[in-house]
C-alpha cells in the first residue's frame, strides 16, 4: 500500500490515502467528544465531495452507522427520512443543485424541532444559520485508538440506504461492514481493477451503486476514485481526459450523453478500459465500442443485494458480456422459480429471481413491515425481477414481473421488444408498455425517440421488428416522440409511459 497514492480526485481537489485517514480521524474525534459511538447513526445529505468521504470513514471508525440521503430529496421527503432513521447527527450541504437544504432544514425545525437530530452540521459556511459549521470538524485532535468493543464490528451495519421500489415510501436497507467490503472486492475483481486504476464515479455515492459498489470495489484494490459532484457530460469528459481515467461507473443515459456531447471525441476517452453498466446489449456495446471502455462489465443487482450480485468478467468476449448479466459473484446463490407455484424453473426458462448470500438482513424502520413479503423462510430475497439461468449458472435479466405485458394470454417482456427497437440504426431510445384492450387483453405500445437529425420511417422499423420478433411480440402501435420519461438515473419511468399511452 502506498499511503501517498491519491484516494480521491475531483476537478479541484485531491486527497491521498494517508490524508483521508487523518481527516476522518479528526471528524471522528469531534463526534466522539460529543458522545457519539458504536450503534449511533450519522445522517449525511451531501453530493460527491471529499467531505462525504470524511464523514463516511469517521462514522465507520466509531462503529456508527452512516445514513446517506439523496440530494434530490424535498423538504417533505427529508421529514420522513429523518423521522424514520432517527439519526443522532446530520451533516448537510447548504445547497445541492436547485435544493436549498439550509432553508429546508430551517423550515422543518420551525414546524417541529423534534424532527431534527440533536446536532445538525452544515458542510458549507452559512452565516446566520442556526446550525453548527463543519469548519471545526476539519481541525482539532485525532481520534485515539478505541478500547476493544468500542469500535466497529464486522457484523455491524456500515450504512442504511433508502431505496425506492414498489411501496409508496422508500425502504431502509441496512448493509453490514464485512459484506460491503467482501462483495465490493469481488465486484472489483470482475472488472480487473488494480492500484493504477482511476475510476470515474459520477453516479451518486448515496446510492448502493456508489457506496456499496464503486467505493469498496475501487478502494479494496488501492485504486483512485475520481469524483464528479453531479453528472454533467462535458465536465465528465474533462475529468476522464484530465486524470486519464481507466474505468467508469455508467448508465445508458450517461453513456448516451457522453458520446452525444458536442465535445466528445474518441481520443478523449481512450484511456478507459473497464467499468460497469446496466442496460440492454446495445447499451453495453455502445459503452465498449463508442465510449472506449472495451472491457466494461454488464451487471445485475439491487440495494438489498449489496449493489450487485451478478457481474460479467471483463475478460469475456464483448458479445457474451452484452448478452447476459453474468454469473453470480462469489458467495451469492441464485434460483429462478415459477411465479404461481414457486417450483424451480428449468434451464433457460424465465421465472422470478430469488437471491441469497450477500444480502441485507432485512428492512429497518417503517419498511420492516415488508420483510415477511420479500424474504423467504430459507433466506432468499424475492427480487421481483424476471430472468433465466443458463446451464452454467449465468443470469439473463428479462424485466420486472410487474412490467410484463399479457397480450392474447401470452407474457411479453417490454425489455425484449425495446432491445429489438433500439437495434434499429435510426432509433436512439425506445420504451414499451401495455395498454388495455377489449379483444387482446393488452396491446403493445412502443414509443421511440429517433437519433438526432433522423426522420424515422415507421414502416421500415416495423419490418425490422418482424425479422427479429415473434408475431405475438410485435408492437401494435409505434409512436414517435422527442423524449421518454426517465428518472435522474436514466431508467424508464414505466408508470408515466403507460399514462402517456393512454392519452
Amino acid at each position: 500500500m502506498a499511503p501517498d497514492r491519491a484516494l480521491a480526485l475531483t476537478a479541484t481537489d485531491a486527497v491521498s490515502y494517508a490524508e483521508m485517514v487523518e481527516r476522518a480521524r479528526r471528524v471522528a474525534a469531534n463526534l466522539r467528544a460529543g458522545g457519539l459511538g458504536r450503534g449511533d447513526r450519522v445522517a449525511l445529505l451531501c453530493s460527491n465531495r471529499i467531505e462525504w468521504l470524511d464523514v463516511f470513514f469517521a462514522a465507520a471508525a466509531l462503529g456508527a452507522t452512516l445514513v446517506p440521503y439523496s440530494t434530490w430529496s424535498t423538504a417533505s421527503e427529508l421529514d420522513f427520512l429523518l423521522r424514520d432513521a432517527k439519526p443522532d447527527v446530520l451533516f448537510a450541504s447548504a445547497r445541492a443543485g436547485d435544493r436549498d437544504f439550509a432553508a429546508d432544514l430551517g423550515q422543518l425545525q420551525a414546524a417541529d424541532a423534534k424532527v431534527l437530530p440533536r446536532r445538525v452540521v452544515l458542510i458549507d459556511p452559512q452565516p446566520g444559520a442556526p446550525f453548527e459549521s463543519y469548519g471545526g470538524f476539519a481541525k482539532g485532535p485525532l481520534l485515539d485508538p478505541l478500547a476493544p468493543g468500542d469500535g466497529t464490528s464486522a457484523m455491524d451495519p456500515l450504512v442504511i440506504l433508502y431505496t425506492s421500489g414498489s411501496s409508496n415510501r422508500p425502504k431502509a436497507v441496512p448493509l453490514d461492514h464485512y459484506a460491503v467490503i467482501e462483495n465490493g472486492f469481488n465486484i472489483g475483481e470482475r472488472q480487473g481493477l488494480g492500484p493504477s486504476d482511476r475510476v470515474l464515479v459520477a453516479i451518486p455515492l448515496f446510492w448502493s451503486y456508489g457506496v456499496a459498489n464503486a467505493l469498496p470495489a475501487t478502494l479494496s484494490h488501492a485504486a483512485t476514485l475520481v469524483l464528479q459532484e453531479r453528472f454533467q457530460p462535458g465536465e465528465a469528459l474533462d475529468l476522464i481526459e484530465q486524470y486519464q481515467c481507466t474505468a467508469l461507473y455508467t448508465l445508458p443515459a450517461m453513456t448516451n450523453a457522453l458520446v452525444g456531447h458536442a465535445a466528445f471525441k474518441p481520443e478523449r476517452t481512450r484511456s478507459l478500459r473497464t467499468g460497469v453498466t446496466i442496460g440492454a446489449p446495445q447499451d453495453v456495446i455502445k459503452a465498449a465500442e463508442e465510449l472506449g471502455a472495451t472491457r466494461i462489465c454488464n451487471i445485475y443487482g439491487s440495494t438489498e443485494t449489496y449493489g450487485n450480485c451478478c457481474v460479467t468478467p471483463n475478460t469475456w468476449p464483448l458479445a457474451q458480456r452484452a448478452a447476459c448479466q453474468g454469473p453470480p459473484l462469489p458467495g451469492v446463490r441464485l434460483r429462478v422459480v415459477h411465479p404461481e407455484t414457486d417450483a424451480a424453473c428449468g434451464v433457460g426458462e424465465i421465472g422470478q429471481l430469488e437471491v441469497t448470500g450477500y444480502l441485507t438482513r432485512g428492512y429497518a424502520g417503517d419498511s420492516a413491515r415488508h420483510n415477511a413479503e420479500v424474504f423467504t423462510a430459507d433466506g432468499y430475497f424475492k427480487t421481483g425481477d424476471l430472468g433465466s439461468l443458463s446451464a452454467d449458472g449465468t443470469f439473463s435479466y428479462a424485466g420486472r414481473s410487474s412490467e410484463m405485458i399479457k397480450r392474447s394470454g401470452i407474457n411479453v417482456s417490454p425489455a425484449e421488444v425495446e432491445e429489438v427497437l433500439q437495434q434499429y440504426a435510426d432509433v436512439g431510445l425506445a420504451g414499451v408498455t401495455g395498454l388495455p384492450d377489449a379483444e387482446k387483453g393488452e396491446i403493445i405500445v412502443a414509443f421511440v425517440v429517433p437519433r438526432a437529425g433522423v426522420r424515422l420511417d415507421k414502416a421500415a422499423l416495423m419490418a425490422h421488428c418482424r425479422e427479429k420478433l415473434s408475431r405475438y411480440k410485435l408492437p401494435d402501435r409505434i409512436d414517435v416522440c422527442d423524449a421518454l420519461p426517465l428518472t435522474p438515473t436514466g431508467k424508464l419511468m414505466r408508470r408515466e409511459l403507460k399514462a402517456l399511452a393512454q392519452t
